[in-house]
Order: C-alpha cells, then structure tokens, then sequence
C-alpha cells in the first residue's frame, strides 16, 4: 500500500529523556520510568547515562562501559526502554541542555519530555541555560506518593509549563544500594536480575 502524500501526517514520535548516573540503576528507576511513560504515551524513553555529572563532581563512578552494561540490563524487558551512550560519548561535564540539542538533531521533529525528580526541579534554577531547556522540552517532574513536588518550583521563566505525573513511591537509592553491597548485604531484591549478576560478576562496590 502507498502512502497519501496528501494524507494525514504521522503523529511525532514522543521521547522521554530519563538520565542518571545509574550506578547502580535499580528497581525503584525501573518503575518509575515504566509510571511515566505510561502516563503520557510516550513511544520510547531513553535511559541517559550520565559522564560527568556536573552536580556531583567529586562523586567516583563506575567505569561508563559497565554502567552502560547494567542500564541495558535494567531496560531489556520494556519495549519502550532504548539505552543512550549520548553523554558518555560527549566530553566535559554532561550538561542537559546539550544533550537536549544532540537529542533534537538526531530525532528531527520528535516532542521531547525531560523526566526529573522533584529535587532535581528544585535545583533547577541552578542548571545551564535552564530557559533553553524549556524551550526545547516539557519538564516532567515525578511526583511520588506523599511528596508534592509542585511545592520545589523554581524561579525560572517559563517553568510553569512544567508537568507534574504520579509515580509509585519506591524509597530505593544508589548511593543506599552501594553501601548495602559495601556491608556485604544481598541487594538481588532491589535491583534487576541483570543488574544484581553484573555486580556480582565485576566485583562492585566492594570496600
């Protein structure tokens, strides 16, 4: 069948761009993302594994391939889920408005949604050209159960077009989930199956 040139357009894809350091990403990520794309439609959202994350630059990561490796891992059983080396692969700090403008030029017309937590939104004031964000993405600020994350608004201009989505309150962290490795805890409960034999199999987050 050929296609109407004069037909109805196709409806722009829709991206969530989710990103994080990830180390390690965990079940709590998983939900979360899964909650946020379900709430808004979205064709697919990129898991963006931070470089430098410029908020945290004293914070010691995991070598990128592995954390890449454990974010695939963490993704492989949601269709919507796509793994992006984007900010790996760029040097320097991992700003987002760069990424948003890498983004923009490799999926031409798509409408992009950047998914933050609520204490990210309160900081957001702080990041690089946080009005070129706006005007490139809607921000989606995850708003857990119990927490009203419309309280952390910034003053940014323009930042009210900012959306707020329900997501289950998964109260998991990282930085928890490391130094329960650290202790010699099991986190195999907490994290994807992938993820939880990838620890085990480099030898993360040991003392």
């Amino acid at each position: 069948m050929v296609r109407d040139p004069d037909g109805p357009a196709a409806a722009p894809l829709r991206i969530g761009l989710f990103g994080g350091t990830f180390d390690p990403p965990h079940n709590g990520h998983v939900a979360v993302a899964a909650d946020v794309a379900s709430a808004l439609a979205l064709d697919r959202v990129l898991w963006i594994a931070a470089g430098e994350p410029p908020h945290k630059p004293t914070l010691p990561l995991t070598p990128a391939p592995i954390r890449l490796d454990m974010v695939r891992a963490a993704t492989e059983h949601d269709v919507r889920f796509v793994v992006s080396a984007v900010e790996i692969l760029r040097e320097g700090p991992s700003f987002t408005v760069d990424t948003l403008r890498e983004i923009r030029s490799t999926h031409v017309g798509a409408e992009l949604f950047l998914i933050i937590g609520a204490d990210q939104f309160s900081q957001f004031a702080s990041w690089r050209d946080p009005e070129v964000i706006l005007q490139m993405a809607t921000v989606v600020v995850m708003d857990r159960a119990g927490v009203d994350a419309s309280a952390a608004a910034p003053n940014v201009g323009g930042v009210d077009s900012a959306r707020f989505v329900q997501v289950r309150r998964v109260d998991l962290s990282s930085t928890e989930l490391r130094a329960r490795v650290a202790a010699g805890v099991d986190v195999s409960a907490d994290v994807p199956l992938g993820v939880a034999r990838l620890i085990t199999s480099e030898g993360l987050y040991q003392r």
